[in-house]
């Protein structure tokens, strides 16, 4: 009985660590989904150069949220771009405010795609830019889309990043 109680406790901890590796949690949204499987960007960019779009599940830190409605963000990626984030069929929200920095773990699908100017204006918009640095957009961008089922953030302020 007793071995029975000490597995237990080694099992809790070990349980409350791995948790804490990943930051204090902040929210579950959309889709319930785990932090198992979960690539880092490099992998998830490797794996698009094969295919139009994947279905992946990738850890990334987010630089801005929809301050609107929170109904977008976006993660940066290995080579400074960000990584434009929606939710599958407007179906969930983030937090509008104080994610920057968070990381945030997003499983969907991947696509590379053509964003128009309005479109881009809009989520200038969105995100709060200053009227002359929206319309100094003119032209179209190629840039990454990820449409989230789920997502997952976590606080890491007090965290070190791996």
């Amino acid at each position: 009985m007793r071995n029975l109680l000490f597995i237990a406790i080694i099992a809790t901890i070990f349980s409350c660590q791995q948790e804490k590796s990943e930051g204090t949690l902040v929210g579950k949204y959309g889709e319930e989904i785990t932090t198992e499987g979960v690539i880092t960007p490099t992998e998830m960019l490797a794996k698009l150069e094969q295919a139009d779009s994947v279905n992946v599940k990738v850890k990334g830190e987010i630089t801005a949220t929809c301050a609107m409605k929170g109904c977008w963000m976006n993660l940066v990626m290995p080579d400074g771009e960000e990584m434009r984030v929606t939710f599958k069929d407007y179906g969930f929200f983030v937090p509008s405010e104080g994610m920057e920095g968070n990381v945030a773990i997003i499983d969907g699908v991947l696509t590379k795609t053509i964003t128009d100017v309005e479109t881009l204006r809009h989520y200038a918009e969105d995100a709060g830019k200053p009227q002359e640095e929206i319309e100094q957009i003119t032209e179209d961008k190629e840039e990454l889309a990820f449409v989230a089922n789920g997502v997952i953030i976590y606080d890491i302020t007090e965290e070190t990043t791996e």
